[in-house]
């Protein structure tokens, strides 16, 4: 078997938001976080997290506006909140007509990582990593008028572990959608199991 391998890989890491294309424009996001930290996770969710029209959710990923990133300091302590906004559309339900609790999973899988991809940029550490765990509480449905806004904090950043939270919300009413936490961690290239 093969070891495991990005087709985004650079000599640096697996995923470097680094060496992706440009991903939309920076220049509308508001917070205090550099604009070079905000277009490089943009890129990151355009190369990684979205990926090219023949990729799974596409058009729901395409759908996803990172509105705010703000990273604030306390002693040494670095934290990155993360914003985003998703108006859900049809390809975003179930059967019974509200966002199907895979596609909330899809959404916070990828907005969570915002506030570790930035940390990870800031720290020269790659926060990009691979999901490793999410534990997702639903709490409310949403319709397909719904904005649903993901607010999302990072946690723990460790050489290896990364951990962060998110809420998913209804922009309009406050109710909370989802919430949940969400850890990821650093691949190394080791060959498969055998089974």
């Amino acid at each position: 078997m093969p070891l495991f391998s990005s087709r985004l890989a650079t000599a640096r890491a697996w995923v470097d938001p680094e060496s992706l294309p440009t991903y939309l424009d920076a220049a509308d996001i508001a917070g205090n976080a550099p604009k070079d930290i905000k277009q490089l996770t943009l890129n990151t969710l355009g190369a990684y997290g979205v990926g090219d029209s023949d990729c799974f959710a596409h058009t729901v990923g395409r759908r996803i506006r990172i509105i705010e990133m703000n990273i604030y300091k306390k002693g040494e302590k670095m934290t990155a909140v993360v914003s985003a906004e998703v108006q859900a559309c049809k390809e975003m339900l179930n059967g019974a007509g509200t966002v199907h609790g895979g596609c909330l999973c899809y959404l916070i899988d990828n907005c969570a990582s915002f506030p570790l991809v930035a940390l990870g940029i800031l720290k020269n550490n790659n926060g990009v990593g691979v999901s490793e765990g999410m534990n997702v509480l639903f709490h409310a449905p949403a319709s397909i008028n719904t904005c649903l806004r993901l607010t999302c904090t990072s946690i723990t950043f460790g050489a290896r572990i990364m951990t962060s939270r998110c809420e998913v919300t209804d922009k309009a009413s406050g109710q909370i959608i989802a919430s949940a936490l969400l850890t990821k961690m650093q691949p190394q290239n080791v060959p498969s199991a055998h089974l």
